[in-house]
């Protein structure tokens, strides 16, 4: 099997697009068609259903689409390491779902290669099935994650403890008022969800949705309104009076999860990488 035929596929089912996944592979749009009809050919089925501005997987693609995943991710490892065993360096590879990289673990990797220049690290982004899918299948060292997990193969270690705010750019405000004003509904995973829905159950429902604690962020800064944000994101904007508490919300606290294999042949490197974060809340 062609690797770039993997790649062109899992390009073309991100981008849905032939013509953006050749301007980003640097191919043309007959090659990017070229590559699919051939890896088509190779499994037998076709891969996507094509109609105009839109592409989307078959049944068949979708079942191709993790073990595409991992085959690019494992053969890119195995080129990093063999190219690393000249140097000296260890490979380390983390990921983490989006939200937990703008509330620690940016801080978290700053430190980690002023403090190892030995490392050499790979990071990632991805939601919380892609993370467990590879790290079960060995192409990602360390997956962060909100919701627990209960794998006789992995280990799984409490690192953080995030008190979730209601904040709003309003003083004094009520909590009814503050989700029913401009409120943007931060998808803080499944067990925030189901505390904010028992928590607000009569609230209109909120205009604007978002993956990224950052995005809201970023709006109610700039447009006003409120959202449930990490303390951590804005102690200063709460310090200069910028951003205020809404003091009657309930503070909805999410533990954080780091998990890795318990036959990593890196186990050493990884649990010395996370300790800072694991001795935090012993």
């Amino acid at each position: 099997m062609d690797i770039g035929l993997l790649k062109t596929f899992l390009e073309v089912h991100r981008t849905r697009h032939f013509g953006h996944a050749a301007d980003n592979l640097y191919l043309t749009q007959s090659a990017v068609s070229a590559r699919i009809r051939l890896l088509e050919q190779s499994v037998g089925v076709p891969l996507f259903t094509r109609a105009r501005n839109n592409i989307e997987l078959t049944p068949a693609g979708q079942k191709l689409l993790k073990y595409a995943e991992t085959i690019v991710n494992t053969w890119n490892r195995a080129r990093q390491d063999i190219s690393l065993d000249q140097t000296g360096q260890v490979p380390l590879v983390v990921g983490g779902v989006p939200s937990l990289w703008d509330i620690f673990l940016q801080d978290w990797l700053n430190d980690l290669t002023r403090k190892n220049t030995n490392l050499s690290i790979h990071a990632e982004v991805h939601g919380h099935d892609t993370l467990i899918r590879l790290l079960l299948n060995g192409a990602l060292d360390i997956a962060f994650i909100f919701e627990p997990l209960q794998m006789a193969e992995l280990l799984v270690k409490e690192i953080m403890n995030i008190h979730l705010m209601l904040i709003s750019t309003k003083p004094n405000q009520t909590a009814q008022d503050a989700v029913n004003d401009k409120y943007i509904l931060v998808n803080w995973g499944t067990s925030f969800a189901i505390h904010h829905a028992q928590n607000f159950p009569d609230m209109t429902p909120p205009k604007i949705h978002v993956h990224l604690g950052r995005l809201a962020y970023s709006h109610i800064r700039e447009c006003g309104g409120s959202a449930y944000l990490a303390e951590s994101m804005v102690q200063d904007d709460i310090k200069n009076r910028r951003l205020f508490v809404v003091q009657d919300a309930p503070v909805i606290k999410r533990m954080c999860y780091a998990a890795y294999t318990a036959h990593s042949d890196r186990l050493q490197d990884i649990e010395k990488a996370i300790r800072p974060l694991f001795e935090q809340v012993q």
